[in-house]
């Protein structure tokens, strides 16, 4: 009986730690109560309980860069940095206008929900920084950058065709470039092509199909010990897995696959990312969680161990397969706490980067210099009346899942003009609830509103108003209202935070006006804790 009681406790042991010696704690999918660095020197998955979906990540001298989607979000592109691949912020995004992509992202037509930027790649080559992406309709671009915060130059068009995405480059050790994307519109047909001496175009008639699967995408080529190895997902029976296969020519064949983790439904199916070595030799995985929920596709890094010549990401199982860790040692220790940014007492002259507009904003429509510490917002029509969704200049930034949030805004609703509505958002497509201030003309009052289900409230006569929204791991949120700023009333059923057109749940400042082209809002902070 002892020898029995002994191996059963040594069987709980071995399952509760991990292969570096971390406690493994098995996490239900969206209850982690932390998240990030710890004080011990360990990380908890997800690293960023937020919306960063898409991501690829490489290592510059002792800095680490990563790249994630943006979609309609303007401007696009958002660019990251940490020193230790698990401490995050933001510097910057690679797209400073989306009519360099479409007039369709523009604020006066808004026709790419779902769409526009999608998964891109970053390299530093030739003492440079290079992003390639694609978006579904309108083909692959790039653009270059002295310094990952940029400027950015203008994108360039390499490839003007639909049906296209998640693209990357390579350069060979003599300097000839490389490009491979998935052409899903046939059959997700994976290809590689040769780039031009300067990399910003394709050489025609230098195309290659090297793999072909069921929804094989998530494009990365490396080089590795003299391996072309290529990455990419594919959809299995059991959900989307990450695979590579591997050859000694760039141009293949590709005889050589693996399997390098399984797909795991019950975490959100880890699968799109890139592969990066740290300055000390250990390998990671920086990966979004690809089935999305209202939080977004969140970010969690996987430790990557070489068996027999292939990285296998996560924890390897007795099959050879690597599987979801939640927790790990730091790769880089004694580094600074830091997450990315998010309250906002908009005193500097240029919008801070957690921002991002839903579409191309209109220009002249708002201000940081004409009421120096305040935001202002100019009231428009919207392209449909009353419809949050079709109304240009909204305000964005992600939110967290994290086990308490607080969002809070202070407004100056004086200058409102009649038909005007304002106000704090959570925000996505389909859906949507907002709390905020309607202007009838002859008074001012409460209106909150689910995707066009409204509930008036109390007539407002003062010159500033603060609204409040408060919400959990489960994602459930409270909208409230104060008329002094220290006492808030809730106001308005919860609501459930929702994913939609591959995106999570926002927080955002919403100012429109269904009659004509007039009143403005000033907005003296946004504060945002989580």
């Amino acid at each position: 009986m002892f020898l029995k009681n002994f191996l059963i406790c040594l069987f709980f042991i071995a399952f509760k730690f991990n292969v570096f010696g971390q406690e493994n704690k098995i996490v239900q999918w969206g209850n982690w109560q932390v998240w990030g660095a710890q004080p011990n020197g360990t990380y908890q998955n997800p690293i960023l309980p937020a919306d960063y979906s898409d991501l690829d990540c490489i290592r510059v001298g002792n800095d680490y860069y990563a790249i994630s989607s943006t979609f309609q979000y303007a401007p696009g592109m958002i660019v990251l940095h940490s020193k230790d691949l698990v401490n995050w912020s933001i510097i910057g995004h690679v797209i400073s206008d989306l009519n360099q992509i479409s007039p369709e992202l523009n604020w006066d037509k808004m026709n790419r929900y779902g769409k526009g930027v999608w998964a891109g790649s970053i390299r530093y080559h030739d003492n440079k920084f290079w992003v390639y992406f694609g978006t579904p309709d309108e083909g692959y671009f790039m653009s270059t950058a002295p310094t990952p915060a940029g400027p950015w130059e203008p994108l360039h068009q390499m490839l003007n065709s639909k049906g296209w995405d998640d693209c990357c480059p390579f350069w060979d050790d003599d300097g000839q470039g490389y490009f491979v994307g998935t052409d899903y519109g046939n059959g997700y047909s994976i290809h590689l092509f040769k780039l031009t001496a300067n990399g910003k175009d394709i050489i025609e008639n230098t195309d290659l199909v090297i793999h072909q699967s069921k929804g094989s995408e998530a494009n990365k080529l490396y080089k590795i010990n003299g391996w072309y190895y290529h990455l990419f997902s594919e959809v299995k029976p059991e959900g989307r897995a990450i695979m590579m296969e591997r050859s000694k020519n760039i141009m293949g064949p590709y005889n050589e696959i693996k399997q390098l983790s399984h797909a795991e439904k019950q975490f959100k199916e880890p699968n799109q990312g890139g592969l990066v070595q740290t300055q000390g030799g250990s390998w990671y995985f920086l990966t979004h969680h690809g089935s999305g929920d209202w939080s977004g596709r969140v970010m969690s890094l996987l430790p990557v161990s070489w068996k027999d010549g292939w990285p296998i990401i996560g924890e390897v199982g007795d099959d050879g397969i690597g599987r979801m860790v939640w927790t790990g040692k730091m790769p880089v220790l004694k580094t600074a706490k830091i997450t990315p940014q998010a309250s906002d007492d908009f005193s500097k002259s240029i919008l801070q980067q957690q921002w991002e507009w839903n579409y191309q904003p209109r220009a002249g429509k708002w201000s940081l210099t004409e009421n120096k510490g305040w935001l202002r917002l100019y009231a428009f029509k919207p392209l449909q009346p009353g419809n949050l969704l079709k109304a240009g200049n909204t305000l964005t930034q992600r939110v967290f899942r994290t086990s308490h949030n607080e969002a809070v805004v202070k407004i100056n609703i004086s200058m409102m003009a009649k038909g005007q509505r304002a106000g704090l958002a959570h925000f996505g497509s389909p859906n949507y609830a907002s709390l905020g201030i309607i202007n009838q003309g002859t008074s001012k009052f409460l209106e909150f509103n689910i995707k066009g289900e409204k509930v008036s409230g109390i007539t407002v006569t003062g010159k500033y108003i603060w609204f409040k929204s408060t919400w959990g791991l489960d994602g459930i949120s409270q909208f409230y209202y104060s008329l002094n700023g220290t006492e808030y009333v809730p106001f308005g059923s919860t609501y459930q935070l929702a994913w939609g057109s591959y995106r999570g749940d926002r927080i955002a400042l919403y100012n429109y006006n269904d009659l004509d082209e007039a009143g403005y809002i000033d907005v003296d902070y946004f504060h945002y804790t989580y």
